[in-house]
């Protein structure tokens, strides 16, 4: 297939568009935009075809409770970093949607997945993580294309969420997302527009 400059201009849009979203409206997201979302993560390049992505989706209020519960500890503790003017501002921030998105997804990544026989990653396994992003940025991207918001929660302790969902020993937790359609829209990083961290540019050089 030939791409067309009409092409390039809407991934561009896409681009521009991706947001992290921390404030979601309640409307549930219908079951066949769901499933686009996992045909995107299915074509997601990934170390020797290894596909070694694992995703749990969360539904079961107790589980989303617990998960709520890891993200405010986690987040206390964070902001003990902090002092001042600038603890105050992290404490202003919202950092996550938990209570508001309808989907809630927790990625793994499979340690030593059959799939790809080992191929790419002997000499560097964590290229095992990097496919799995690889995915999660796939699905990222069909998201914001179909006018669903994506947020990824870092302020976790995974260890705790590993046992808290029960996952498997050989699964190593990557990610959290929280899914829905966005309240609002914006092309610029929440982060940016609360003055906590302007856009730099991609360090590029020739050696």
């Amino acid at each position: 297939m030939q791409m067309t400059p009409d092409h390039a201009q809407a991934l561009q849009d896409i681009l521009t568009w991706r947001r992290d979203v921390r404030h979601f409206r309640p409307d549930p997201v219908a079951q066949d935009r769901l499933d686009r979302l996992r045909a995107a993560m299915d074509l997601a390049p990934s170390v020797g075809n290894a596909r070694p992505w694992r995703v749990m989706q969360v539904t079961t209020p107790a589980l989303r409770s617990a998960v709520i519960a890891n993200f405010e500890a986690a987040n206390t503790q964070a902001a003990a970093r902090y002092d001042g003017a600038q603890k105050d501002a992290y404490n202003a921030l919202k950092l996550a949607g938990l209570r508001d998105a309808p989907v809630h997804l927790a990625i793994f990544t499979e340690r030593d997945p059959d799939e790809g026989h080992g191929l790419g990653r002997q000499s560097m396994p964590e290229m095992l993580t990097f496919s799995t992003i690889c995915a999660i940025h796939s699905l990222w991207l069909a998201a914001r294309a179909d006018n669903i918001g994506v947020g990824w929660v870092s302020i976790l302790d995974p260890e705790a969420l590993h046992a808290t969902l029960n996952a498997p020993s050989n699964w190593t937790f990557t990610a959290y997302l929280c899914i829905g359609i966005a309240a609002s829209d914006d092309d610029t990083p929440l982060l940016h527009r609360t003055d906590w961290q302007a856009n730099t540019r991609t360090a590029w050089r020739r050696v």
